[in-house]
């Protein structure tokens, strides 16, 4: 494995964890109040659960290496939401009442590296192998 594999596999897994944690703090505060939340920011209530289950089943799933690269887009998909309705008019760096959107372009940028990286130590890396043996020489 070479050095950049295992930069790419930190990076991914630690990106993971973060995302676990955004969304399992989404189901902890009470999705009914992350609905209440997203609606008071003129954002569709019912997306609050749609981002609950895509940053925690997303987090899992890079965490574990599967499905990387659909994950990435999915959750570059969610990020520029994130930043288009609720950040951007708080300045990159925030504005002291709201965080700014400088971390959300930071994973934006990692997941953009994942979804063309390779994924080792991953399931989406057993698939693979498995559909392409090796062949013996």
């Amino acid at each position: 494995m070479t050095k950049s594999n295992i930069v790419s596999l930190i990076m991914r897994v630690v990106l993971g964890i973060i995302f676990v944690f955004h969304g399992v703090d989404k189901f902890q505060m009470g999705l009914s109040n992350v609905e209440a939340w997203f609606s008071s920011m003129g954002i569709p209530g019912f997306l609050a659960y749609v981002v609950a289950v895509i940053e925690l089943v997303g987090g899992i799933m890079l965490i574990v290496g599967l499905f990387t690269r659909y994950v990435s887009v999915l959750l570059v998909v969610t990020l520029i939401g994130a930043i288009v309705t609720a950040k951007l008019s708080a300045g990159l760096l925030g504005n002291g009442n709201m965080a700014g959107y400088e971390l959300d372009l930071g994973f934006i940028l990692v997941l953009l590296h994942l979804i063309i990286a390779e994924s080792p130590l991953s399931i989406d890396r057993l698939i693979s192998n498995k559909r392409n043996p090796v062949p013996a020489r």
